[in-house]
């Protein structure tokens, strides 16, 4: 159950972790095996789904012991949670070959996460987006960062540890700070010579050690846009599993409407009033477009927009 009324896209997993039980091997071993247990799979990141008559996207479960045949060993399982004490489990695949046309030919199909976030059910999405993330940390920490050696997954793939030192990694989340800015009546958006021309949107920066959310809000919006911050409020957080960012979005007010782009992060700035804000919004400014409803900046300026 979410534990506040405003859920962005990809926040809102329903499954129990249930992460008192990863570290119980003969019990993930026989959920594994039951044939009441579910499972998940992605190959190269992308979720394997299936569409619905009325044109929606949901996830493809499969029986979780051909999930874990599929796995071959630990390393490639994640083991979700439970449902409503069904077990979920997760599988990582790679490789050239689409197994969609392959092993599991007939049962689904494997689709970008992006294309489909919006047409999923929310609860969906956010399973989905809690596996892309697990299985690109997994990914990129193959290795102890102590020692170099091999670490293999524990724990139901939430741990990795070191063959050789037995050091212990966990999972890491970066925080990121993405803050609508305003003065008054109207509010600034930035953007990046590399982004879609016309495509504007709010700014962001990661949190630096030591930092606190407000100074990182403080320091990224004086870095790129020259403005100085005087107050900031919490709007929502957005788990973004590309790759594990967790996106923390703020409204902040800042002393004046003025603003000059640092030509490194930013290009240009704009600033655009309650009902410019709105039109935009809705895709009325021509040649002028904000990102879309999925991501955690869209609902930022629709809610100072709104107020």
């Amino acid at each position: 159950m979410p534990l506040q009324s405003f859920v962005n896209t990809f926040a809102g997993n329903p499954l129990d972790r249930a992460s008192e039980r990863r570290g119980d091997t003969a019990w993930l071993a026989e959920q594994l095996a039951s044939p009441e247990s579910l499972g998940i799979a992605l190959w190269n990141g992308k979720p394997f789904v299936e569409k619905t008559k009325d044109g929606a996207v949901q996830i493809a479960y499969l029986p979780a012991k051909m999930i874990g045949e599929l796995a071959g060993g630990n390393d490639r399982l994640l083991f979700m949670g439970l449902w409503k004490g069904t077990a979920i489990f997760a599988l990582d695949m790679e490789g050239l070959n689409d197994p969609g046309q392959g092993v599991l030919q007939g049962l689904g199909e494997f689709i970008d996460l992006r294309q489909i976030a919006l047409k999923l059910p929310p609860t969906d999405a956010g399973i989905l987006a809690t596996a892309k993330a697990m299985f690109e940390w997994r990914r990129k920490h193959s290795n102890c960062a102590n020692c170099g050696q091999l670490a293999q997954a524990k724990d139901g793939g939430w741990k990795r540890q070191c063959t050789s030192c037995n050091a212990e990694h966990f999972p890491r989340t970066d925080p990121v700070v993405i803050m609508l800015a305003y003065h008054g009546d109207r509010c600034m958006l930035g953007r990046q010579e590399a982004w879609p021309p016309g495509m504007f949107s709010a700014l962001a920066g990661f949190l630096e050690p030591g930092e606190s959310i407000e100074e990182a809000c403080a320091r990224e919006l004086g870095e790129e846009a020259g403005l100085r911050t005087l107050k900031v409020r919490y709007h929502s957080s957005q788990p973004w599993p590309y790759p594990s960012s967790l996106m923390i979005g703020l409204i902040a007010e800042v002393e004046d409407d003025e603003g000059t782009p640092d030509q490194t992060e930013l290009s240009e700035v704009r600033w655009f009033t309650r009902d410019e804000a709105r039109r935009l919004l809705k895709g009325e400014i021509e040649g002028t477009f904000c990102p879309p409803p999925m991501a955690i900046a869209h609902q930022l300026i629709k809610a100072w927009a709104e107020e």
